[in-house]
């Protein structure tokens, strides 16, 4: 299994390479770390936008941040201008932040050649990198077309039939205070707390200021959390978050301890918590 990560040197050294594709992910809202403020908008030179909350997303869902269908990320990728022999590095301009979100979409609907960019967009800067003042608008029209990949994603449904036989390891990537329910919900209408059995894993727990923790490190959090035990007695690997975006980056951390069976609840807390007759625990 290759890494899912690039990192800024390799990206600088294929800039000119006409099968590159280079996505901003950016968000404009930040919860669970303090946010990188920037003075005036900045993009890598080249780099196209990703817009994940008005794109990138099944808008007719009643989901905070669904998953587009595979006809919305068809026509989606092929405006972005992306080939199916296309090689997409992902970014956001958080570090490691929003990326995961959309290099997990791209693994969902079958495609292989995608990548997150370690460090992201500070880490690009630091090292006076070339960059633009708006994203790259002009290209062809690409040819790449979605598969869609259903054991990537799961529903509330399938979460809680899990729940009775211990069938799956849920990860929750919400701070602690969030999990145990000692803070209130950002969304109106969220119960507080987190879904019974479910293992709290505060997605900064597996980065190391702009960047992921070096693998070593990841992989001593996941045995400690005992992932690698349950993947070995044959439990799927569930992950949750708020609103299905930090969760990703515990799936991409994963990814990179070379766990499988990695599949997220793409609702998450903001989809489990407000639906009443749901189990939930605070302990």
């Amino acid at each position: 299994m290759q890494s899912a990560l690039v990192s800024s040197e390799w990206l600088a050294a294929h800039l000119s390479d006409p099968k590159l594709v280079i996505l901003d992910a950016s968000m404009d809202k930040v919860i669970g770390r303090e946010p990188i403020v920037y003075d005036e908008p900045c993009f890598i030179a080249g780099a196209r936008r990703l817009d994940l909350e008005r794109e990138c997303t099944d808008l007719q869902s009643s989901e905070l941040h669904a998953l587009p269908s595979q006809a919305q990320f068809t026509e989606l990728v092929q405006r972005l201008g992306i080939d199916q022999d296309s090689t997409v590095v992902i970014y956001d301009n958080q570090g490691i932040y929003s990326s995961p979100r959309g290099w997990w979409c791209f693994k969902v609907m079958g495609f292989e050649q995608v990548f997150v960019l370690d460090g992201g967009l500070p880490k690009w800067l630091k090292e006076q990198r070339p960059c633009a003042d708006k994203p790259a608008t002009e290209f062809p029209r690409g040819n790449a077309c979605g598969q869609y990949q259903a054991e990537k994603v799961c529903n509330a449904l399938q979460v809680l039939d899990t729940l009775a036989g211990k069938q799956a390891m849920i990860l929750d990537a919400r701070a602690s205070s969030r999990f145990l329910g000692q803070s209130p919900e950002p969304r109106e209408g969220v119960r507080s707390g987190h879904i019974p059995g479910a293992v709290n894993m505060p997605f900064a727990e597996v980065l190391d200021g702009d960047s992921l923790k070096p693998q070593p490190a990841l992989e001593q959090i996941f045995l400690h959390l005992g992932a690698m035990d349950a993947r070995r007695s044959g439990k799927p690997l569930i992950f949750s978050c708020g609103s299905g975006i930090t969760a990703c980056i515990l799936i991409l951390a994963a990814y990179q301890v070379r766990l499988d069976a990695l599949i997220l609840y793409d609702g998450s807390w903001a989809d489990w918590g407000s639906k009443a007759h749901l189990p939930l625990a605070t302990n």
